[in-house]
């Protein structure tokens, strides 16, 4: 095939993914067919660096088309997706990792003067903020805790591809007592991103809907917050004085959730950080200078 035929033979796949994902709805078809080509002919080159396609190209991307058209998340079709400067392994039934969520790392850049050196990520999922922690900074160790051993697993494999032997994973509920996290303590800081959407409030896109686990999406209790609720206590018994919180939540919770930090009486700073959009989107929490520790009856509360 020379050069001018495989320039044709692209831009017609452009051209006809394109249409076909604008077709079924996919919010960036054309940034979705250009990964998905790329994918079937086997590159992380940009497509014009191209001068030759795979014997199964074309079977190959009607495979992967027909999946998006059917709005599989491209992160699955494509086994990976992008968090800050890493690219994380992902797989079905474990939630999908979003860009929004890296301010977490700007904020917590932000809240402390020096690096941390002993980080939780509560609610780790794919392990997205521990993984990244680990990357950004090198003398840090972070313990992560997930409840769904599939998510459990898929955290140890992306930690320990960012930060190999400082990162380590359990299993387990935060609503209940954990040993092993109590002994953690204490820490410089905490990153969350728990499920905490509302009974009552579906997700309408259906990427999410059909393929986030349910378990990561809804977080508990008639407002979504038992999960959340969970975090923030643990995270007054286990912060240093000076540690941060820096937690994600849903637009309209950025009252709830502070109020359910200030009920502790254990931080001097309670705040709301927006999301690039001006949204409502993490809670940061300081523990303050000489309060008292909490003990476990404030897990259930």
């Amino acid at each position: 095939m020379d050069a001018l035929e495989l320039r044709t033979r692209l831009r017609a796949a452009l051209a006809e993914t394109t249409r076909r994902l604008g077709a079924a709805g996919v919010p960036s078809p054309s940034v979705d067919a250009r990964a998905l080509i790329a994918h079937a002919a086997q590159t992380e080159q940009p497509l014009v660096m191209l001068d030759e396609l795979p014997p199964d190209f074309s079977g190959e991307l009607e495979r992967l088309t027909t999946r998006r058209e059917h709005r599989e998340p491209l992160q699955l079709i494509l086994g990976r997706a992008p968090f800050r400067r890493l690219m994380l392994t992902v797989r079905p039934g474990v939630f999908i990792p979003r860009p929004e969520t890296e301010l977490a790392l700007d904020l917590l850049r932000e809240q402390l003067p020096e690096a941390p050196t002993q980080v939780a990520d509560l609610c780790a999922g794919s392990g997205a903020l521990g993984a990244a922690v680990l990357d950004e900074f090198p003398g840090a160790r972070v313990l992560a805790i997930e409840v769904d051993a599939a998510a459990a697993a898929l955290s140890a494999e992306n930690l320990a591809l960012a930060g190999p032997g400082r990162g380590r994973v359990l299993q387990a509920d935060l609503r209940e007592e954990i040993p092993e996290l109590t002994a953690a303590a204490p820490l410089d800081a905490i990153l969350a991103n728990p499920p905490y959407i509302p009974p009552d409030a579906v997700p309408r896109e259906a990427e999410v809907i059909a393929h986030d686990p349910h378990r990561a999406l809804f977080g508990g209790g008639d407002d979504g917050l038992e999960v959340p609720r969970a975090v923030i206590a643990w995270a007054g018994r286990l912060l240093r004085p000076g540690g941060v919180l820096i937690m994600e939540h849903a637009d309209v919770q950025g009252a709830a959730t502070r109020d359910l930090a200030a009920e502790l009486g254990c931080f001097d700073l309670l705040t709301t950080a927006p999301d690039l959009t001006g949204r409502d989107r993490f809670l940061i929490a300081r523990r303050s200078q000489g309060a008292p520790n909490l003990g476990s009856e404030r897990l259930s509360r």
